[in-house]
């Protein structure tokens, strides 16, 4: 086979397009090509060798749009019943909710959520932003909607924000910021955390003597679940910065 010829810096043949945007195999992607299922900007392409700019382009891959995406970030709202790993045990897993070529690109969870509870989940595969999202270094705030068994009260606010000890950890645990929501008597507690430990909010929670009923995940940095992506539903966060404090 003779040596493709040195391509532009962003560019690449459109049979490895496909493979990295996670459409199959190498021989699935040529085959898809050659049999004329593959639409670039409108237009059918036949031809291997053909290359294009990788990122953002609009393709139609066997009846399915798709636009590429060299690093993939998504924002999912996730609903209870689903796990976060990439070998779930006794739940589905929440990759089940996205389509196979973002199965296949094996996204990783920023920030896990329990299987019972809800709200916005980030997924990439962009190692670097995965570790500047997650790092407590670089102070990512994470804010929670939790619905209490017991009155969520100012002094129990004021004990999560001057940080409470957990029973794996010496060191105590701070909020970034508690407080109730609602008037009057209310079960209702807003929880931002800046760092990620297991089973945190529960665990925080139950420090100061209440226990979580219901856990909603609202916002990650300084984006916020939108109200028109119902659980269930995922969609390309098309710039990073929307997200970073």
């Amino acid at each position: 086979m003779a040596k493709r010829p040195r391509l532009p810096a962003g560019h690449n043949t459109l049979d490895q397009i496909l493979f990295d945007q996670g459409f199959g195999e190498r021989r699935v992607c040529e085959g898809l090509i050659l049999n004329g299922l593959v639409q670039v900007n409108g237009e059918v392409v036949d031809d291997l060798d053909a290359a294009f700019l990788e990122d953002r382009l609009n393709l139609v891959v066997d009846g399915q749009p798709w636009v590429t995406h060299v690093k993939a970030l998504i924002m999912l709202h996730k609903p209870a019943g689903y796990e976060c790993s990439l070998k779930p045990g006794a739940w589905p897993g929440v990759h089940n909710l996205l389509p196979v070529p973002l199965r296949r690109r094996g996204l990783q969870p920023v920030g896990r959520l329990d299987q019972d509870t809800t709200g916005l989940l980030l997924l990439t595969d962009d190692g670097p932003l995965l570790h500047k999202l997650t790092s407590p270094k670089h102070h990512v705030p994470k804010v929670y909607e939790v619905t209490c068994k017991h009155p969520v009260t100012p002094a129990m606010c004021e004990k999560l924000r001057k940080g409470v000890v957990l029973d794996d950890d010496p060191d105590p645990v701070y909020a970034d910021a508690a407080e109730p929501v609602g008037e009057g008597e209310t079960l209702h507690l807003r929880l931002t955390l800046l760092q990620g430990k297991y089973h945190q909010v529960k665990r925080m929670v139950a420090a100061v003597s209440n226990r979580v009923e219901g856990l909603h995940r609202s916002q990650i940095g300084r984006l916020t679940l939108p109200e028109d992506l119902a659980p269930g539903q995922w969609r390309w966060i098309e710039d990073p910065a929307i997200v970073l404090p």
